[in-house]
């Protein structure tokens, strides 16, 4: 669940639908334009995590290509991959599915992200 809920942090940055028509074709562009990252610690933040835990989900991710790290000196910033943002266009409605009950509790103080789609 954490790597799902990473993965569509870093994806948000984006600010594009995951579902939208021809998104294969537009995709290199918008990595290009918009893929500048988040900071490690906005993950940390939507985890709800400690620095070990964030660590692990993000090497996770990046160990299966998802995202790309890039480490600065001060900051770490997380940009998702090509392979990432198919990857959650393909499997965000498993995700809201399998995890439903996860995801509700943990926004349940806030409200829950877009991609989140409880039927």
């Amino acid at each position: 669940m954490y790597c799902c809920l990473a993965l569509n942090r870093v994806a948000s940055q984006l600010g594009i639908d995951l579902n939208q028509a021809d998104l294969e074709s537009k995709l290199d562009g918008i990595l290009r334009e918009r893929g500048t990252g988040v900071p490690k610690v906005d993950i940390s933040y939507e985890l709800r995590a400690n620095h070990h835990m964030t660590n692990h989900v993000l090497d996770a991710l990046e160990t299966d290509g998802l995202i790309e790290i890039d480490r600065q000196e001060r900051e770490y910033r997380v940009r998702i991959t090509r392979k990432g943002v198919l990857h959650l266009r393909k499997y965000n409605m498993f995700y809201s599915s399998i995890f439903k009950r996860y995801i509700l509790d943990h926004y349940k103080y806030s409200q829950p992200p877009s991609w989140f789609v409880p039927e």
